[in-house]
């Protein structure tokens, strides 16, 4: 396995991702933000932020199998959510949790939230972009 995913003593466990990742790999792999669109280009979940991040993570997947990669490859998630308040947080998580029963994986490689104004089209309430390594 090419990332170790670690939460050093002296920081706070966070149940959602791990502190830091150790890449050993020798190939950094980086995947464009990924939008709730399926395969046609259609969005997935007008209106609901949990279905908008299953698809994400789900599309995540799909960008990282096309390279031969896995989500146990990724050291780096970054997350951004429109006009995020911490009261989405159970969306957000719940749509996580859907993506990883589909996927069959624990995605908790370090990760960023941000909140932004807007993404590529107003149907869009998430956007989730992934950096993994890979031999």
């Amino acid at each position: 396995m090419t990332i170790t995913l670690v939460n050093p003593d002296g920081l706070p466990r966070v149940d959602a991702y791990r502190q830091v990742s150790v890449a050993s790999g020798s190939k950094l792999v980086f995947v464009a933000g990924q939008v709730s669109w399926d395969a046609d280009g259609r969005t997935v979940g007008a209106g609901d932020l949990a279905a908008q991040v299953e698809q994400c993570y789900l599309n995540v997947g799909t960008a990282l199998a096309g390279v031969g990669a896995t989500f146990e490859d990724v050291a780096k998630l970054t997350i951004h959510v429109v006009d995020w308040t911490p009261d989405k947080m159970p969306q957000l998580l719940s749509g996580i949790a859907r993506a990883a029963e589909r996927l069959g994986v624990t995605p908790v490689p370090p990760g960023t939230l941000l909140g932004v104004a807007a993404l590529d089209v107003p149907e869009h309430l998430v956007e989730v972009e992934a950096t993994a390594v890979i031999d």
